[in-house]
């Protein structure tokens, strides 16, 4: 099944419309949940029930999705038996329980998946407002022209696939504004942790890691790997009889790497061969003809051509990537610290009644027996633009 989070992951839709204000915290009569006196309605809920069973239906268009109807899933189970596939010979026919715990496993994972989004959503926004974020109208609509001309060249199609989702222009709007307001709100957060590290900071990065800012010694050799010792004792003899490494490696050689350079292995540092080569290569004299030597892989004749003593850059030289090193890793640690604190401060705010409770809600318990997970847009992060391919667009808000 495709998921709310990348089907109608919008934030703004259920404080624009379908909503209500509570009037002293708790939940209105026509909600489901009360995230900050902001309900989300019974009706706002039932339109997302009904896009997140469109997302999930085969692309047969054979049929109409159909929402699953609790408690007694009459509308579920009659759609399941007019399109479940014949069961095989000799095989029996599901039986009417069989359909409905099919319904309600649909029905709790459609539920876990819409409640997630709305209160995820609710979530942003408020938060977008708390800090002060804002994007105009003018912003949401270049993007979503930007993104519509992409992904849907001919008008024909973008009205097909509003009319088969059953989703507006406004919830691609609002749509759009969460992906912009999602986005600002992390500059924000980034910017107050993006402090220049200090010389004291970087010096000690910088000897903590120092051998990412070096080379060891290596060596640049040539090389002719065979399967036996008789074929490598020959490929030798070739090479001191005049023939050129080249022309023995590209004749006898089986290993595809050295033998597509001529025979050349370059930068070879200690430790990156197979033992008994490796010690061979760092113990021979240069432009020496040597082996052949046995390892897991076969038989080697080579010769060391060069020898590249160690390096190492300054820690002036490096600075400059260090800084944004460091800059970056505090812009990560502050955004994994307001994360954290945002779902707990959000959390507390968000009450739902006992039948609509997911682990977004006040109270939550988590069930004793595994149960579908949520799949609400991950709160403050940059998601993708939306995508408005047919069966893959992200949305927001019934209007």
């Amino acid at each position: 099944m495709r998921k709310l989070s990348g089907q109608i992951a919008a934030l703004g839709a259920v404080l624009l419309t379908g909503t209500t204000l509570a009037a002293c915290g708790g939940i209105p009569g026509d909600a489901v949940v009360s995230v900050n006196g902001n309900a989300i309605t019974n009706s706002t809920y039932h339109h997302w029930l009904a896009v997140a069973a469109a997302s999930s239906a085969p692309a047969t268009g054979k049929s109409k999705a159909v929402v699953p109807d609790p408690p007694t899933y009459s509308k579920c189970i009659a759609h399941l038996k007019e399109t479940a596939p014949k069961p095989a010979k000799g095989q029996p026919a599901p039986t009417e329980a069989t359909f409905k715990s099919q319904c309600e496993q649909q029905y709790t994972a459609l539920k876990q998946e819409v409640l997630g989004f709305l209160i995820s959503a609710n979530w942003v926004l408020g938060e977008a407002d708390e800090q002060g974020v804002k994007v105009s109208d003018a912003e949401v609509k270049k993007q979503f022209n930007t993104i519509k001309k992409q992904q849907f060249p001919k008008e024909a199609d973008f009205q097909k696939f509003l009319a088969n989702t059953g989703q507006t222009v406004s919830d691609l709007l609002l749509r759009v504004k969460l992906n912009l307001l999602s986005t600002k709100i992390q500059q924000k957060i980034s910017k107050k942790a993006g402090k220049k590290p200090t010389q004291k900071e970087i010096q000690a990065y910088y000897e903590q890691h120092k051998q990412q800012f070096g080379q060891p010694e290596r060596r640049n050799i040539m090389v002719v790997l065979t399967k036996t010792q008789a074929q490598a004792e020959k490929a030798k003899q070739e090479i001191q009889s005049g023939k050129s490494f080249a022309s023995v490696a590209k004749k006898s050689s089986i290993d595809p790497v050295s033998k597509a350079s001529g025979g050349a292995l370059n930068g070879i540092a200690k430790g990156q061969e197979a033992k008994a080569f490796d010690e061979a290569i760092f113990k021979a004299k240069l432009n020496t003809l040597t082996g052949p030597v046995k390892t897991p892989f076969g038989y080697d004749v080579f010769e060391v051509k060069k020898t590249l003593p160690p390096s190492q850059q300054t820690v002036a030289q490096v600075k400059s990537s260090i800084e944004q090193q460091l800059t970056a890793q505090k812009q990560q640690k502050s955004l994994s610290e307001f994360v954290k604190e945002f779902r707990k401060k959000w959390t507390d705010r968000t009450e739902c009644r006992s039948q609509y409770m997911v682990q977004d809600c006040k109270g939550y318990k988590a069930p004793k027996t595994p149960t579908m997970p949520t799949t609400a847009t991950p709160p403050v992060q940059t998601t993708s633009t939306p995508s408005t391919t047919t069966g893959k667009t992200t949305t927001s808000g019934k209007k």
